[in-house]
């Protein structure tokens, strides 16, 4: 049975390559203030949640789940989130679950839903007394100074290889076909979540409508 094809729409191995190394450089830069700010092992505890949000920074820069509002409040919230359930339930299983679905919940109601925030959640639910003893603070440092650094380095990064970022939507040129409600429509049809704008979205159907238009005129 053949694989799955994995690779991601519109990436190339140059991307790939210079997001690894700026991805490296941030998260060693990341846990080495964390270790100086917290200790080693509040670092590792953040390594999760910071590794998993610089995946989305910087190779999928385009996702709205990884814009520097969503990195950052995400991260905060979830953090906030995670010491409340300690502090309400202590350390277990109903900790964690109060932790990340609370922080789905509150995520979602700021937009600035990010997936790593569920990670983040449960840094308080595995951690060390060294984590619930600095309290709400914690949430903010290392939290939001980890946050805040990671984007950015992202912004550095992503001015120096060309991408857009924070991401601003590119519009079709001229009358476009597909209008926004159009593209409401469809995703209500659907009934899913999608990891793309609208914006996005119109703007690639336009120019694969182009194409396949002048594929045709070509044959």
């Amino acid at each position: 049975m053949a694989l799955p094809r994995l690779k991601l729409a519109g990436a190339t191995w140059r991307d790939r390559g210079m997001a690894c190394l700026a991805a490296a450089a941030a998260i060693a830069f990341s846990g080495a203030l964390t270790t100086w700010l917290a200790g080693h092992h509040v670092a590792l505890l953040m390594a999760g949640s910071v590794g998993a949000s610089a995946v989305l920074l910087f190779a999928v820069p385009s996702s709205p789940l990884g814009q520097p509002w969503p990195i950052i409040g995400g991260t905060v919230i979830s953090l906030a989130c995670g010491i409340l359930a300690v502090q309400l339930l202590g350390h277990g299983a109903l900790a964690a679950g109060l932790a990340v679905g609370l922080a789905i919940l509150l995520m979602s109601a700021t937009r600035c839903l990010h997936p790593p925030g569920g990670g983040a959640a449960l840094i308080a639910v595995i951690g060390s007394p060294e984590v619930l003893a600095r309290g709400y603070g914690f949430a903010l440092v290392p939290g939001a100074l980890n946050a805040v650094l990671l984007v950015l380095a992202g912004i550095a990064y992503h001015r120096f290889s060309g991408h857009s970022y924070p991401h601003r939507p590119v519009p079709a040129p001229g009358d476009p076909r597909v209008l926004p409600e159009d593209i409401d429509a469809a995703l209500a049809e659907a009934q899913e979540s999608f990891d793309v704008n609208r914006e996005d979205l119109a703007a690639l159907l336009e120019a694969a409508e182009r194409h396949a238009i002048a594929r045709r005129k070509g044959k």
